[in-house]
């Protein structure tokens, strides 16, 4: 049984926070924080960043400095405290404060335009977004590496912020409508089990688990990693488990997550994005609660191993992200 990932991550991730204004990353450089909306998608990017991740800032086409995530908080009633002001949204008119906060180690002292090649894995993500569009960007272990060779190193600390004293919550995720109230409890949807999934196969033992039962034999597990998000002109993969250091070549394989019974148009969507990878991707793989008949009958010729998910957790009460992880199976079908 793999052990669970609670403490700093024993492989952290690298990640690049968007920040909104000039105003807002320069309260984030002072202070060492990062902060997140009190919406669904600040409440996503907490459960993505864990505690030993690394953050840099990304503003104005540039990244600006890494950090370590030394610690990780959601705090009650954030509107009332500092360092940022709630921002109104134009389009929807809605008012968000940052209850979602890390507290940043800097590591290095840098501000670098994305356009360099060293970016090329973000900057591609941001290119067929057409813009930012997201709190954060997972990058690859080759651009940490290049980006802890960047810059110089960070002397001395932050800045502490004087708060008045605070309560923190444990943000709580559910399927029924009545029990939401942001930004406590959100509405379980499918980034959230994305988060789940990655984080159940950054273990090792699962993720050489799932490779075996997929038949992806010879493949080692601690030579790969599992990224976030990544865009593709045909649409958006949900998750890419890729070579860690590729020599040569480099096998990615798609993973698309479905919450509910995956039909035939998910497998088409996958194998739109199998092609789009070409050569290096051999298989894509459907993750679902369950599988049509139609989805499961297409399957073989497509390509696509299918993978039903299970939570021990009941999702029409209110269970913590760190609940429905550590209740995820994943297991093959046929």
């Amino acid at each position: 049984m793999c052990a669970e990932i609670n403490g700093p991550a024993s492989k952290p991730s690298y990640f690049l926070i968007s920040v909104s204004t000039r105003e807002n990353l320069e309260l984030c450089i002072t202070y060492g924080l990062a902060g997140f909306p009190s919406g669904e998608g600040g409440a996503w990017t907490f459960c993505e960043i864990d505690q030993g991740d690394y953050v840099s800032f990304l503003y104005g086409a540039k990244a600006h400095n890494l950090y370590r995530v030394a610690r990780r908080e959601a705090i009650s009633n954030a509107e009332h405290l500092p360092p940022w002001k709630p921002l109104t949204f134009k389009q929807s008119g809605k008012t968000y404060s940052f209850p979602f906060r890390l507290y940043l180690e800097p590591i290095r002292v840098l501000t670098e335009p994305i356009v360099r090649s060293e970016f090329y894995y973000v900057a591609e993500n941001l290119l067929l977004r057409g813009g930012y569009r997201k709190t954060h960007f997972q990058a690859d272990q080759t651009t940490l590496q290049s980006v802890s060779q960047m810059g110089a190193r960070a002397e001395g600390s932050v800045e502490p912020l004087p708060l008045p004293e605070y309560s923190t919550f444990t943000p709580r995720f559910t399927r029924t409508r009545q029990l939401i109230k942001r930004p406590e409890t959100c509405r379980f949807q499918e980034t959230i089990l994305q988060s789940a999934i990655r984080r159940h196969l950054m273990c090792e033992e699962n993720l050489q688990k799932l490779l075996f039962e997929v038949g992806l034999v010879g493949v080692r597990a601690d030579a790969l990693e599992i990224l976030g998000e990544k865009a593709l002109t045909q649409g958006h993969i949900d998750l890419l488990v890729k070579e860690r250091v590729p020599v040569g070549s480099g096998l990615q394989v798609p993973i698309e997550v479905k919450t509910n019974p995956a039909h035939t148009k998910d497998m088409v969507q996958l194998r739109g994005y199998m092609d789009e990878l070409r050569a290096e991707c051999p298989m894509g793989v459907l993750v679902a609660a369950d599988f049509r008949k139609g989805a499961v009958a297409k399957a073989g010729e497509s390509g696509v191993r299918l993978v039903r998910y299970k939570l021990a957790v009941d999702l029409k009460e209110t269970p913590t992200f760190d609940e429905i992880h550590q209740g995820l199976t994943l297991e093959a079908v046929g």
